[in-house]
């Protein structure tokens, strides 16, 4: 065989493993009952929790708690199952927040009650859409 060859499979096998490796650390949207049993059952991986912030009949978020030192906050947030639930955020509100269309928390139970988001992300309105 060519060294071009061997070069080739060896560069093709690299690739399977990486590709087999990123697999497995893969986390798909679940609610937030799914992520509880996960818990309970000694499971801590982090999952993608997707929903939108709490909001009261006015249509303004409610639930939004800065801490003292405005470093970390807390805010209720609703799964697309309906479920309620209490998440914690140890970063700054991040800016357009409360203007956010849906939220994606990545984390996991550390109490019963408490879902603890590593990382945020947020589908914001877009700039280009009409208003009407």
């Amino acid at each position: 065989m060519k060294k071009g060859h061997i070069l080739g499979i060896g560069v093709i096998a690299i690739a399977i493993v990486i590709i087999i490796t990123m697999m497995g650390s893969a986390s798909t949207y679940e609610s937030f009952n799914t992520a509880r049993t996960m818990a309970i059952n000694g499971n801590d991986k982090a999952i993608h929790v997707v929903g939108e912030l709490k909001k009261n009949t006015t249509g303004n978020v409610v639930g939004i708690e800065v801490g003292e030192d405005k470093t970390s906050f807390h805010f209720m947030m609703v799964d697309n199952d309906g479920v309620e639930q209490k998440v914690f955020y140890n970063e700054p509100v991040p800016a357009d927040f409360h203007r956010s269309e849906q939220v994606v928390v990545i984390g996991s139970y550390k109490r019963d009650d408490l879902f603890v988001a590593d990382k945020i992300l947020m589908k914001c309105p877009s700039k280009y859409q009409e208003e009407v």
